[in-house]
């Protein structure tokens, strides 16, 4: 994508995609108009180019967005891990895709892009992923959450069994806020997968400025984010779940076009997956994406919470998957070599 103009990208891609869309007889998501009543839907799109799969994945939503979004600003937050290890990091091409599909829509003039990044200085990571390239070509908005009004929650510590407050963006917690995760596909050290909620629960948490890992740091800097991990298992697990209800997507998109297996989310190796998953419900999504993974969604803690509180479709019955089949793109994808110390979870508390 870094090397094409619009135009090469709308010839290319983007139109073929959108006659189909047009096209009652026809198209990768002519199936979604006899979608069952009361069923999820769930984009899967595959391809070589991964703007265009992140794009076409959102073609079904087309309508929905345009009524959900209306005025409201939208906030495209991508998952950066690292400010320097792409395959930890939202790849610029996948919010291309997305901000395309904003323009398709004329939902654009609205949209930023916002993170706190987990382990460094926010903007750093902008820059070294080639971010401010999308900045100019899309004239939007790139935002340091670290940077903006924070409001204050509080969160279970495991150790203590009480309350403590962490600071989250008053962007994502703002009703007037349309939040799209931009996430990737990638395992995890503690709850097994992250995918579109868990990067806005633990992307919520800000840092003082001059935070760092390593060298460099500010001294007295404090960063909120590990408060969110509770002490352990169970309280990060349990911690996603109960800001749930105030902090997740709107829109999740989760980029597999390289996803990462092994010791995620910061230094796994790749996985040439190929693939995006994109939903308005964002349980219906991570569900669909632990499917994708070859992951036994029964041991992911966090998100069997959401299910029993009914935050979303966790059912693989009841969601209608649109595109391609899950069956032609499972993978097994290789776990943290903690895996079974992650299942703490499920254990009985001793006491």
């Amino acid at each position: 994508m870094n090397s094409w103009n619009r135009r090469n990208f709308l010839k290319t891609s983007l139109a073929g995609c959108l006659a189909a869309a047009c096209s009652p007889a026809s198209g990768i998501f002519a199936s979604s108009a006899l979608q069952e009543a009361g069923r999820t839907r769930v984009a899967l799109t595959t391809g070589n180019n991964r703007a265009d799969i992140a794009f076409r994945s959102l073609l079904p939503f087309s309508d929905l967005l345009k009524q959900s979004i209306g005025n409201k600003m939208v906030i495209l937050k991508p998952n950066n891990v690292s400010v320097n290890v792409q395959l930890a990091s939202t790849h610029a091409d996948t919010l291309e895709g997305i901000l395309e599909f904003l323009r398709s829509i004329n939902k654009l003039t609205n949209a930023v892009i916002a993170e706190s990044a987990a382990g460094g200085p926010t903007f750093e990571g902008f820059s070294n992923f080639g971010y401010n390239r999308l900045a100019e070509k899309y004239n939007v908005r790139l935002v340091d959450l670290d940077r903006e009004k924070s409001d204050v929650v509080h969160v279970f510590d495991e150790k203590d069994f009480r309350p403590h407050p962490v600071r989250v963006s008053s962007m994502l917690l703002d009703p007037g806020s349309f939040i799209v995760s931009v996430a990737r596909m990638k395992t995890h050290d503690r709850v097994i997968a992250t995918l579109s909620l868990k990067n806005i629960v633990l992307g919520a948490p800000v840092k003082d400025a001059g935070f760092t890992y390593g060298p460099g740091r500010k001294p007295g800097a404090r960063n909120d984010k590990p408060i969110v991990h509770g002490s352990g298992i169970r309280g990060i697990n349990y911690n996603i779940f109960a800001l749930a209800g105030r902090l997740h997507p709107h829109l999740a998109v989760i980029d597999g076009f390289e996803g990462m297996e092994g010791n995620g989310p910061g230094n796994g190796t790749p996985v040439d997956h190929r693939i995006c998953v994109a939903s308005t419900d964002w349980l219906a999504a991570d569900r669909v994406g632990i499917e994708l993974m070859g992951i036994d969604f029964s041991k992911v803690g966090y998100l069997n919470y959401c299910a029993q509180a009914n935050m979303g479709t966790a059912s693989l019955e009841s969601i209608e998957v649109l595109g391609e089949r899950i069956s032609g793109h499972r993978r097994k994808y290789r776990l943290h070599d903690n895996y079974n110390s992650q299942l703490e979870w499920m254990k009985p508390v001793n006491t």
